[in-house]
């Protein structure tokens, strides 16, 4: 990077909607011990469910009262800071908060959403003895388009793209990349599980098993992508959904050091999201890589300003890893990475809510056209 270039601190959500005005307090933060306070943010978000007229102001009030950072989200968040002798009983207040107004939007939600149906009704009522319309041709998906498009980049540069199941062993999920028995990303609050237990079968968490398949089924040296879609037991939200999509890459060769990541990762950089675009790694830690970094990403054309965005992770491959596959690290040396693409969707694109991405209306696709 340029030593012109700022380096402002890196955003941890640059998902979160930035162009919806909400009627949040000026300080969102809300005591979980204090339930006087809870209350009060309960009524307020009540207040606004109820007022809203139709289903984008409902989405409004919606985002301001449950999204991250909403005053009982933040809240929520603070119970881990609490003492242990306050956490059940500030645990108990903040879930019957949360679920009372989850409860509100859902209720409130089913009532607009008859209203405009009834509306749509009379609105666009059909002359069936006028002559028929032609129906426009719908577009692919941004998601599919993006995914293509971050493969034909690796393509580019001599890469194969390699596929995988999305029911994966546990092996291939967790064993051969390191993860140890006891790892929190193999318990049932992140991991989805297929019975009967005794199978060891989960619904992929990252496309990182595709890699392993690879390792084991060609021969070094090994330059893949991997596109897929993932499993996480995460609540769908404006930024989070249970399942989404991810783009993985591996290499392994002799000689291979992380200045060669790097450089592949910039020029990656640069294709999707412009040549002013720039990245930055910072250490961090995986199972699967050693040394490991967090990765981010100057983004020039960013809404509101150009802003580093954190967009994945990285690093040299875990000589453990290497070894599951039979390959000799003392020969051969690898480096891996992996982004989100529903993330690279967002910032890349300026989509503020998760739900527009699944929720499968034809014309958040249309507006894309067939290019993103």
């Amino acid at each position: 990077m340029s030593q012109s270039t700022p380096e402002p601190t890196p955003e941890k959500d640059p998902a979160e909607p930035q162009s919806v005005q909400t009627d949040a307090p000026a300080d969102p933060a809300v005591d979980p011990t204090d339930e006087a306070a809870v209350n009060a943010a309960v009524d307020q978000a009540l207040a606004a469910i109820d007022a809203a007229t139709d289903l984008d102001q409902l989405k409004v009030a919606r985002l301001a009262h449950t999204g991250e950072k909403s005053p009982l989200a933040l809240g929520n968040r603070a119970i881990g800071k609490l003492p242990k002798d306050q956490k059940a009983v500030a645990g108990k207040l903040m879930g019957q908060a949360r679920g009372r107004v989850n409860k509100a939007v859902a209720a409130r939600q089913e009532v607009l959403e008859a209203e405009h149906a009834e509306r749509i009704l009379v609105e666009e009522a059909v002359d069936v003895t006028a002559a028929g319309r032609r129906r426009r041709i719908g577009g692919r998906h941004p998601i599919s388009m993006l995914m293509d498009r971050a493969a034909e980049i690796f393509v580019g540069m001599g890469w194969e793209v390699a596929e995988g199941p999305e029911v994966e062993s546990e092996w291939y999920n967790f064993d051969s990349l390191n993860f140890k028995p006891d790892h929190p990303a193999r318990q049932l609050q992140d991991t989805f599980f297929v019975d009967p237990p005794e199978s060891h079968l989960v619904l992929r968490t990252h496309t990182s098993p595709v890699q392993m398949r690879s390792l084991l089924s060609r021969e070094v040296p090994i330059y893949v992508v991997a596109p897929g879609r993932v499993f996480r037991t995460d609540e769908l939200d404006a930024t989070h959904t249970p399942v989404f999509h991810q783009i993985e890459g591996l290499a392994v060769d002799k000689g291979l050091a992380m200045s060669d990541l790097k450089g592949t990762l910039e020029h990656f950089a640069r294709q999707m999201l412009g040549p002013e675009a720039e990245i930055r790694l910072r250490p961090n830690y995986f199972p699967f890589t050693e040394p490991s970094a967090e990765m981010d990403v100057w983004h020039p054309n960013a809404k509101g300003g150009p802003r580093w965005i954190e967009w994945g992770g990285c690093g040299m491959v875990h000589p453990n890893v290497l070894r599951s596959a039979g390959v000799d690290p003392e020969v051969y040396s690898g480096f891996a990475f992996g982004m989100g693409i529903d993330r690279t969707l967002m910032f890349r694109n300026n989509v503020p809510d998760m739900h527009d991405i699944v929720e499968g209306d034809i014309r958040f696709s249309q507006h894309f056209g067939m290019e993103v």
